[in-house]
C-alpha cells in the first residue's frame, strides 16, 4: 500500500505512436504551444525518434512523448487502451482555445461538460483523442518566452487520461491499492480517480470509461503506448514494485530511461501502465534553456551517434 503521508503524484507522462515526425512536432509545438523538451530515441529501436512535449520547465505531469513511425497504418481506439488525453487550461483560458483552434483550422467538439467541468475535444493529425479541460482551480503554467501561446493560456499540463475498459473494478484496484489514487465519482459509464495532489495540479486524475460490449483497440499511429505515473524517487518505486508483484502483477525489473526509472506492467484490462521516478528530469544533459535543441542519447548509444542521426527522420530545425 502506498504511504499515506506521501501521496504519488499522479500521470508522469503519456507515451503515444505517431507516423510523419516533422508533422507531429509542427503540430504539438506550433499549434498546441508545447516546448519540445527532448529529442532521443526509441533506447529499444534507436532508428526512431522518441519526441518529448511538455511545459517550459519539461514537468512530469505536463510531458507527452512520441514515438513516431513514418507510414504507420493508423491504429483503432478500443477497449484496453488510453484513448483520451485530456490537458488542463485556466477557466478564463477555454475561449482563447476555442478561437485558436477555429482560427489554425481545427476541427473540435464542444465545449461539453463533464463532471461540472467545460471540455472541448479535437484529434491531432494521426487521430489521436486530444482534449481541453478548464478548470478554475488550476495554477499557472510554467512559462518559456518560445512558447507561441501566452503563458496565462497554455496547457498547464495533463488535467486526465481516459481508460477504455471492458469492466473497471479490477482496473481500480490497482489504481486506488498500488497507485495512490482514490475513487472520486461516477458520471454515467465513466468512473473517476484522484491522486493525492488535489485539484488544479496538472496529472492527478485517470477515468475508466466502461463500454463492454466495444471492440479491442489495436496499436498504429493514432493511439496511446502506454501512460506513466509518478514516483517521487528510487525508494518509492522499489516500494511500488514490490506492492504490484506481491499483488500479482507481472512486473519488469528498473529500467534506465535516463531522464527517469523505469519499471512497466499490463493492468488487468490490457494497458501498459509504466511507473517512472520523477529524477534525475529533463536537465541532466542539456541546460533548462536549452531544451528540445538537438539529439541526446544514453551513454550507451553515444559510439553509434553519427549512424544513428544519420538514419533518423529529419525534424524542424528551429523548433525548441
Amino acid at each position: 500500500m502506498p504511504d499515506a503521508s506521501k501521496p504519488l503524484g499522479g500521470i508522469h507522462h503519456v507515451t503515444a505512436l505517431a507516423s510523419d515526425p516533422a508533422r507531429n512536432v509542427e503540430f504539438y509545438t506550433k499549434v498546441l504551444g508545447l516546448r519540445l523538451v527532448k529529442r532521443t530515441v526509441n533506447f529499444d529501436d534507436p532508428n526512431t525518434w522518441h519526441l518529448y512535449y511538455g511545459d517550459g520547465a519539461g514537468r512530469p505531469g505536463t510531458i507527452l512523448t512520441f514515438f513516431p513511425f513514418p507510414g504507420l497504418p493508423a491504429g483503432r481506439h478500443g477497449n484496453g487502451q488510453v484513448v483520451e488525453a485530456a490537458f488542463l487550461v485556466r477557466a478564463a483560458s477555454l475561449a482563447f482555445w476555442i478561437d485558436r483552434l477555429v482560427k489554425l483550422r481545427v476541427e473540435f467538439e464542444g465545449p461539453m461538460e463533464r463532471f461540472g467541468q467545460k471540455v472541448i475535444r479535437f484529434r491531432d493529425p494521426d487521430g489521436l483523442q486530444i482534449e481541453i479541460v478548464a478548470d478554475a482551480k488550476a495554477e499557472a503554467a510554467a512559462g518559456w518566452d518560445g512558447m507561441p501561446v501566452p503563458a496565462e493560456h497554455a496547457l498547464v499540463g495533463f488535467h486526465s487520461v481516459t481508460l477504455w475498459e471492458q469492466g473497471y473494478e479490477r482496473t481500480a484496484r490497482i489504481l486506488t491499492e498500488s497507485l495512490g489514487f482514490r475513487t472520486a465519482s461516477e458520471e454515467g459509464s465513466r468512473f473517476r480517480f484522484v491522486s493525492g495532489r488535489g485539484d488544479g495540479t496538472p496529472g492527478h486524475i485517470v477515468d475508466i470509461r466502461c463500454s463492454p460490449d466495444f471492440w479491442r483497440g489495436a496499436p498504429g499511429a493514432g493511439t496511446v503506448h502506454h501512460v506513466a505515473f509518478r514516483a517521487a524517487d528510487d525508494d518509492e518505486q522499489l516500494r511500488m514494485r514490490e506492492g504490484l508483484a506481491a499483488a500479482g502483477q507481472n512486473v519488469t525489473p528498473v529500467l534506465d530511461r535516463k531522464y527517469f526509472h523505469s519499471i512497466y506492467f499490463r493492468e488487468p484490462g490490457g494497458v501498459l501502465f509504466e511507473v517512472a521516478t520523477d529524477p534525475p528530469g529533463f536537465a541532466v544533459d542539456e541546460p533548462q534553456a536549452n531544451l528540445g535543441s538537438k539529439l541526446q542519447l544514453p551513454r550507451w548509444l553515444e559510439p553509434q551517434r553519427d549512424e544513428i542521426a544519420a538514419k533518423l527522420p529529419e525534424l524542424v530545425p528551429e523548433v525548441r
